[in-house]
């Protein structure tokens, strides 16, 4: 059988087309049912790789008895976060004012007006560690509807009055967010196993570029011992793929060597950043070997073929979570023969116990061996892997997502010269522009051809950084433009000119009971932390005093959000020591625009080209640099070295 969502775009929706369940899509025609025939709305979001949200589907979803309460009592509607992340975000908040915590699957129950007045996540078949069976809960819910409504009705009212009295508070700033959230990650910092706190890890990299920023702006050695300590660990353990590489999610444990293995584009974009930067303050190997290994997985297994990139992979294969990436010590020696599956098997922590629920996550945490010593044997372990099972791999292409790998790619290129990976952006880039782009208009998907109708402030805020390092990349002043008229455009759609801030959609936007500004950087940076950086950028970049005027308000607006725990908002301090302390600015003054391309591009700059300009009269009439730092400019000089 199948349901309202069998014509649906989304791998998540189509996952579950044929559920018995009688799913809607989010749509006007589900709320009209649910008035018409005087029932509560049951509204599930997730995404297509989450591992619990398969679990749930499984349980409850897939079972006709489930199915039939649900479709007599409930009209219900499944989202895509991904497609929709600002009904994701206003039903997140619900979630957490109701249980203190969130998570997907996400589970709102809510009247066809869209107020809610029950939340959770995950929900068992049966009563299970304090938790009701999910069919319980159904049956609970159905008979308060019925026999005591104003009941729920006014806890939707109380749940809807808190957050919005909430949505509007500022904090009065700490004196210096900086300083504070450094020293709250340090002291957090895990000094024998890498990362912060304890498990499960995240790997958050605008964290760690936060501390690269705050270790060079400070001179200060520990921010980046910590950074690499992690960085390291992370290369050596299990939540990155040793044979197909590219990073999970994060790790279930405090070693990094059990993941969560799903992988999303949106860490490994990230990863790419930090580790590209990591390289660029240290020049160690390791750092850039492990960012291009990545960069190799994205594009070998997480592109398509007119060049954008995939959403993500599957934790589980054959119902199993982690079943594709894991060994026996048997399978290993068949595989790769006695000898050299012996010798594998010592530097990978393959042993015939196994080191993760019986089987073996390739890691090297406890040999400190590089996989560079084994790529043959890598080779035939992948190309085996491949032919044993299959992951799902969600095809949407996220506007928000793909300009995240489209900046990593071009800052990898600056830190290793090579042309493929600029390439690759342009290539991505090109797709953006031809099939997501309408004008000043952005979509925020596109599946088989099909784009979205909606865009959000993280479209607009991630493509104006990604035409940044474009730019930063090639001198082409035409991505610098575009920055410019993206940025512009996200001003006028998404800014609150009374209260500061940004909107996560279009400012009149009324479909919901509120609209979010999002400010917390979590595993993604906020789309407000990335406006700031954007105009500091475009400030420094152009010297136009309206993007400095607009990035102290935003750095203001978040500096009265951020106090009550500034190392949560890592991507913000990364903007604000920007504008405190700018990076250096080239100006390189041009004989020919093709001299241009002997010019090695710094890791982090603000860049400007003239040409024929008397203000910047060519050195010995040659392509002259003009650096300036600290309130003080250094002879022009016709080699840029540093």
């Amino acid at each position: 059988m199948s349901n309202h969502l069998k014509n649906s775009v989304s791998p998540y929706l189509l996952q579950h087309s044929e559920n018995p369940v009688d799913w809607y899509q989010w749509s006007a025609e589900a709320f009209e049912k649910a008035e018409a025939e005087d029932k509560p709305i049951f509204l599930s979001i997730g995404y297509s790789t989450c591992h619990w949200c398969h679990v749930m589907a499984h349980e409850s979803f897939e079972n006709s008895e489930t199915a039939e309460i649900l479709n007599r009592h409930f009209i219900s509607i499944k989202v895509d976060r991904e497609e929709r992340p600002d009904i994701d975000s206003v039903y997140m908040s619900v979630c957490q004012a109701f249980t203190g915590s969130g998570g997907w699957p996400m589970s709102i129950f809510m009247t066809w007006d869209k107020k809610p007045f029950f939340a959770g996540t995950y929900f068992p078949p049966r009563q299970h560690y304090g938790m009701p069976g999910f069919p319980d809960l159904l049956h609970t819910i159905a008979d308060i509807w019925s026999n005591d409504r104003g009941k729920l009705l006014q806890s939707a009212e109380e749940i809807i009055g808190h957050l919005k009295n909430t949505e509007h508070v500022g904090t009065n700033a700490d004196n210096d967010l900086v300083e504070t959230a450094a020293r709250s990650l340090l002291d957090s910092f895990d000094e024998i196993n890498g990362g912060f706190g304890a498990a499960p890890k995240f790997p958050t990299p605008h964290n760690l570029l936060f501390l690269m920023l705050y270790a060079k702006q400070t001179k200060n050695s520990e921010p980046i011992k910590a950074v690499e300590k992690t960085l390291v660990q992370m290369r050596m353990g299990g939540i990155f793929d040793q044979i197909g590489f590219g990073f999970s999610r994060y790790s279930t444990d405090k070693y990094f060597l059990a993941p969560h293995f799903e992988k999303m584009l949106y860490d490994n974009a990230l990863l790419i950043i930090a580790y590209s930067a990591a390289y660029s303050a240290t020049e160690s190997p390791l750092y850039l070997d492990t960012a291009e290994k990545t960069a190799e997985y994205v594009l070998r297994e997480m592109t398509s073929p007119q060049g954008g990139f995939y959403s993500a992979q599957d934790a589980d294969s054959d119902g199993v979570e982690g079943k594709y990436y894991t060994f026996t010590l048997e399978e290993i020696v068949n595989v790769l023969g006695k000898d050299r599956g012996e010798r594998f098997a010592k530097a990978f922590d393959i042993t015939e116990d196994g080191n993760f629920e019986g089987v073996n996550i390739p890691n090297l945490l406890k040999s400190g061996a590089l996989n560079s010593d084994f790529i043959g044997e890598i080779q035939i372990l992948y190309d085996y892997r491949k032919s044993r099972t299959s992951l799902h791999i969600d095809d949407k292409i996220l506007l928000s997502w793909n300009s995240m790998m489209i900046a990593a790619l071009t800052i990898l290129y600056r830190v290793s010269n090579d042309e493929k990976y600029l390439n690759s952006a342009l290539i991505a880039q090109r797709f953006i522009e031809e099939n997501m782009c309408n004008g000043a208009d952005l979509f925020a998907s596109r599946r088989n051809g099909i784009r979205s109708n909606e865009s959000f402030l993280d479209d607009y805020a991630f493509y104006t950084a990604a035409l940044i390092e474009l730019y930063n990349s090639t001198l082409d002043k035409k991505y610098l433009e575009e920055a410019e008229r993206f940025c512009n455009e996200a001003v006028k759609r998404f800014h609150d000119n009374k209260n500061g801030g940004f909107y996560l959609s279009r400012s009149d936007n009324t479909e919901l009971f509120m609209n979010p500004k999002e400010i917390y950087d979590g595993a993604v940076p906020s789309g407000n932390s990335v406006m700031a950086y954007d105009l500091v950028r475009l400030y420094q970049m152009t010297e136009d005093e309206k993007y400095g005027e607009l990035a102290e308000k935003q750095l203001d607006f978040l500096s009265s959000r951020a106090g009550d725990y500034p190392a949560g908002h890592c991507m913000f301090l990364v903007a604000k020591m920007m504008f405190d302390n700018p990076p250096e600015h080239i100006t390189a003054a041009l004989k020919r625009e093709d001299k241009l391309k002997e010019f090695k591009k710094p890791f982090l700059a603000n860049l400007r080209i003239v040409t024929e300009c008397a203000e910047f009269p060519l050195l010995n009439g040659e392509t002259t640099y003009y650096v300036c730092k600290d309130n003080s400019c250094l002879p022009p000089t016709n080699v840029y070295d540093r």
